[in-house]
């Protein structure tokens, strides 16, 4: 509290109270207040440093509450992953296979995102866990656009299904009454007129001259070729889905480039032109340009001792290349 000061009136010979001027008076209120919020603030300070304010009850209850919520949006989160993982799995191994589809892989489903994504948690002692939940939720949404992607292609093939069925080929392309002898080997052998081992790229059908030979599925003639060094008269069917098929060594072709070809049309007839050493048909499966072993497709139509017995008496061309 501020000194007073008096001085004595000659009038009335008393002591008054000498007031200070407004400037004065006003600094010193002015001051009081500064004070007495530094010390209010001070105090407030020490107190939540030391004890629990309601307030900050409050925050901590919140800031629980919103953890254990986090750590629950994880869990599913979590789970919604499993899930999606376990029908990539099946899409891939099953559903995919089941069409002849090649496994889809999509490297910018997985591309992680800038961490500037995320730079808005990059403050807080709660950013490990919120940026962690973020990330989650990025990889839940790669996998949702990749599966939408595969099965919007599996869409498509569905819808081509029974085309698909009728263009695989899959059975004889020439009588099964008709073959004369083993049936030459798919794979590495001894060429019977070049004398060295060479890579067979299809199977050989013994059988007479003049033996009808059969388109095994659906599709296009894209080689009707007379002049072909090795094969001799041949022709190539483009199926569709991948698959191509070609029919070597013939003695007449009956169809012509461009045509569409059904299962089971008389396509050409046995002979033994080109680089042959006897009548028969050469028969070749190509899967997406890769020669792949015919036997592995000449399933329909046959019993499994039928199989069985083919497979038995699948052994190395004595034919040609």
């Amino acid at each position: 509290m501020a000194k007073r000061e008096y001085k004595l009136n000659p009038h009335t010979l008393t002591y008054e109270i000498i007031r200070a001027p407004f400037r004065i008076r006003f600094y010193r209120l002015v001051r009081k207040v500064i004070i007495g919020f530094i010390l209010a603030s001070l105090f407030n300070f020490i107190f939540s440093y030391f004890f629990y304010t309601p307030k900050m009850y409050r925050i901590n209850r919140d800031n629980r509450e919103m953890v254990l919520k986090y750590q629950l949006l994880g869990e599913k989160v979590a789970a919604a992953t499993h899930r999606m993982e376990e029908i990539r799995h099946r899409d891939q191994a099953v559903y995919r296979s089941l069409f002849g589809a090649d496994t889809l892989d999509m490297p910018e489903a997985w591309a992680p995102y800038s961490a500037l994504r995320y730079g808005r948690f990059a403050d807080g002692p709660y950013t490990p866990l919120v940026t962690h939940q973020w990330q989650a939720l990025d990889r839940l949404e790669g996998l949702v656009y990749l599966e939408s992607v595969s099965f919007d292609q599996l869409q498509q093939l569905s819808k081509d299904k029974e085309l698909m069925a009728v263009s695989i080929p899959s059975v004889w392309p020439i009588d099964k009454r008709a073959l004369h002898g083993n049936i030459g080997g798919f794979g590495w052998r001894n060429h019977p007129i070049l004398h060295r081992f060479i890579m067979h790229e299809g199977i050989d059908l013994g059988a007479a001259y003049g033996t009808k030979v059969y388109a095994t599925g659906n599709g296009r003639v894209v080689i009707q070729d007379h002049e072909m060094s090795g094969y001799g008269l041949n022709i190539l069917i483009d199926h569709g889905f991948g698959y191509m098929t070609r029919y070597a060594h013939l003695s007449k072709i009956l169809v012509a480039g461009g045509q569409y070809v059904h299962r089971g049309d008389v396509i050409g007839l046995v002979g033994s032109t080109g680089q042959s050493t006897g009548p028969h048909l050469h028969y070749e499966v190509i899967y997406r340009g890769q020669h792949v072993d015919p036997i592995n497709y000449i399933r329909k139509d046959m019993s499994e001792d039928e199989l069985k017995h083919l497979v038995e008496h699948t052994t190395g061309s004595t034919y040609e290349k």
